[in-house]
């Protein structure tokens, strides 16, 4: 008998084609950026199973194509993500079914920090619990001046130990702990003060300040780009002198790679670099 995970492994591979949409996410893609909104309001964006299926597929799809330079991650009504869907946590549904839910939301954050590119989230509204922790986990953050982030778990009595996770390594333990102790929200400037967000912006500017961070991306080298994020979250669980040691191997690997090269050339010679991506 197949488990809930086998089950899973089975199911066919969803396909998003430029401006596709579904009743859980819509894809656009721009001049080589990709925009994933989550769009179920009706459950408030709750990280389900299947949107988290289709949060993935979303952000996996074609990561390797020279032409993807960032991803962004937003949504739509005033809730983010209000967490994982509970009505899928009560206990009719099984043991192997929770342990489904959560090895899928990391399978998903990890898709994220593994991605070659930038994820960029966009926020405008709440981003709590399994949301919140969807944030935390990306590159840069931008949020409006109304967003708030919260771990509210331990007031529906499942303490929110995954979020925290990500939550615990964006900002102070004590800031991280009364998050996940109290579940009360911080507010948008209480997180860029935390270090949990990159930027607060009005909600009519939001668009336009990705667009500038996105845009600064795109004139860099993607394979530049994609081996520094890398190296920093490696370097994350090493201790200093084991960071040191494998940022110098990154580094000279890093400067004898084909835009490496290009880059000191279009320096020495006063030029704008034509990268190669490569």
């Amino acid at each position: 008998m197949l488990t809930a995970i086998q089950r899973t492994l089975r199911r066919p591979v969803l396909v998003f084609s430029r401006g596709a949409h579904t009743q859980y996410v819509q894809v656009d893609e721009n001049n080589g950026a990709r925009e994933i909104t989550l769009s179920h309001e009706k459950t408030k964006n709750s990280l389900s199973l299947e949107m988290m299926e289709h949060l993935t597929e979303a952000i996996n799809k074609n990561k390797d194509d020279t032409s993807l330079r960032a991803i962004i991650l937003s949504a739509k009504g005033n809730v983010f993500s209000a967490g994982h869907n509970l009505k899928e946590l009560q206990a009719s549904t099984g043991i192997d079914h929770h342990k489904l839910i959560f090895n899928k939301a990391s399978v998903l954050m990890k898709s994220i920090v593994q991605s070659p590119v930038p994820v960029i989230a966009k926020v405008n509204g709440f981003a709590t619990a399994a949301g919140c922790q969807l944030v935390a986990t990306c590159d840069i953050i931008v949020c409006s001046e109304t967003s708030k982030f919260s771990t509210p778990g331990a007031n529906f009595g499942v303490f929110c130990s995954t979020p925290g996770i990500a939550v615990g390594r964006s900002i102070p333990k004590s800031r991280a702990m009364y998050m996940l102790l109290t579940g009360e929200p911080l507010s948008a400037q209480e997180a860029y003060e935390s270090g949990l967000v990159t930027k607060v912006v009005r909600a009519d500017q939001l668009d336009e300040e990705v667009n500038q961070i996105i845009d600064k991306i795109r004139h860099k080298s993607r394979s530049v780009i994609a081996l520094g994020k890398q190296f920093y979250y490696k370097q994350i669980d090493l201790s200093l002198l084991e960071a040191y040691k494998l940022g110098e191997e990154i580094m000279v690997q890093n400067i004898n790679a084909n835009d490496g090269q290009e880059g000191i050339r279009s320096f020495v010679e006063k030029r704008k670099a034509k990268w190669s991506h490569t």
